[in-house]
Protein backbone atom coordinates (compact mmCIF):
# COMPACT_ATOMS: atom_id res chain seq x y z
CA UNK A 1 0.00 0.00 0.00
CA UNK A 2 2.81 2.37 0.90
CA UNK A 3 4.57 1.60 -2.40
CA UNK A 4 1.41 2.42 -4.32
CA UNK A 5 1.21 5.81 -2.59
CA UNK A 6 4.86 6.52 -3.36
CA UNK A 7 4.32 5.62 -7.02
CA UNK A 8 1.27 7.89 -7.20
CA UNK A 9 3.11 10.81 -5.66
CA UNK A 10 6.08 10.26 -7.98
CA UNK A 11 3.83 10.16 -11.03
CA UNK A 12 2.06 13.33 -9.86
CA UNK A 13 5.39 15.07 -9.30
CA UNK A 14 6.60 13.98 -12.74
CA UNK A 15 3.40 15.25 -14.36
CA UNK A 16 3.61 18.56 -12.53
CA UNK A 17 7.26 18.96 -13.60
CA UNK A 18 6.33 18.23 -17.22
CA UNK A 19 3.47 20.72 -17.06
CA UNK A 20 5.74 23.38 -15.56
CA UNK A 21 8.39 22.81 -18.19
CA UNK A 22 5.81 23.05 -20.97
CA UNK A 23 4.46 26.29 -19.52
CA UNK A 24 7.95 27.73 -19.20
CA UNK A 25 8.75 26.83 -22.81
CA UNK A 26 5.53 28.36 -24.11
CA UNK A 27 6.09 31.52 -22.06
CA UNK A 28 9.66 31.76 -23.30
CA UNK A 29 8.52 31.42 -26.90
CA UNK A 30 5.87 34.10 -26.42
CA UNK A 31 8.35 36.52 -24.91
CA UNK A 32 11.13 35.72 -27.33
CA UNK A 33 9.98 37.52 -30.47
CA UNK A 34 8.55 40.98 -30.91
CA UNK A 35 5.60 41.78 -33.11
CA UNK A 36 7.79 43.17 -35.87
CA UNK A 37 9.98 40.04 -35.95
CA UNK A 38 6.95 37.75 -36.06
CA UNK A 39 5.46 39.85 -38.88
CA UNK A 40 8.68 39.58 -40.89
CA UNK A 41 8.76 35.81 -40.35
CA UNK A 42 5.15 35.60 -41.51
CA UNK A 43 5.85 37.63 -44.65
CA UNK A 44 8.89 35.51 -45.43
CA UNK A 45 6.76 32.36 -45.07
CA UNK A 46 4.08 33.77 -47.37
CA UNK A 47 6.67 34.67 -50.01
CA UNK A 48 8.22 31.20 -49.87
CA UNK A 49 4.78 29.56 -50.21
CA UNK A 50 3.97 31.74 -53.24
CA UNK A 51 7.09 30.40 -54.92
CA UNK A 52 5.78 26.86 -54.46
CA UNK A 53 2.40 27.57 -56.08
CA UNK A 54 1.85 26.13 -59.55
CA UNK A 55 0.13 28.84 -61.53
CA UNK A 56 -1.94 27.88 -64.58
CA UNK A 57 -0.99 29.12 -68.00
CA UNK A 58 -2.78 31.99 -69.70
CA UNK A 59 -4.36 29.63 -72.27
CA UNK A 60 -5.78 27.35 -69.58
CA UNK A 61 -7.07 30.31 -67.61
CA UNK A 62 -8.91 31.63 -70.68
CA UNK A 63 -10.41 28.17 -71.34
CA UNK A 64 -11.56 27.79 -67.74
CA UNK A 65 -13.02 31.31 -67.69
CA UNK A 66 -14.97 30.73 -70.89
CA UNK A 67 -16.25 27.38 -69.62
CA UNK A 68 -17.39 29.01 -66.38
CA UNK A 69 -19.19 31.85 -68.17
CA UNK A 70 -20.91 29.41 -70.55
CA UNK A 71 -22.00 27.22 -67.63
CA UNK A 72 -23.42 30.21 -65.70
CA UNK A 73 -25.31 31.46 -68.77
CA UNK A 74 -26.68 27.96 -69.49
CA UNK A 75 -27.89 27.56 -65.90
CA UNK A 76 -29.45 31.02 -65.98
CA UNK A 77 -31.32 30.23 -69.19
CA UNK A 78 -32.47 26.89 -67.79
CA UNK A 79 -33.91 28.45 -64.63
CA UNK A 80 -35.44 31.30 -66.67
CA UNK A 81 -37.18 28.74 -68.88
CA UNK A 82 -38.51 26.89 -65.82
CA UNK A 83 -39.77 30.18 -64.41
CA UNK A 84 -41.54 31.00 -67.69
CA UNK A 85 -43.14 27.54 -67.83
CA UNK A 86 -44.43 27.82 -64.25
CA UNK A 87 -45.72 31.34 -64.96
CA UNK A 88 -47.64 30.01 -68.01
CA UNK A 89 -49.07 27.15 -66.00
CA UNK A 90 -50.15 29.57 -63.28
CA UNK A 91 -51.92 31.84 -65.80
CA UNK A 92 -53.76 28.86 -67.28
CA UNK A 93 -55.21 27.84 -63.93
CA UNK A 94 -56.17 31.36 -62.78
Amino acid sequence: MAKALKNETKSKETKSKETKSKLEKSNAQKEKKSLWVRFRIFCHGVASEFKKVHWTSKDNMIKYSIATIVFVVACSLFFYAIDVVFALIQTLFN
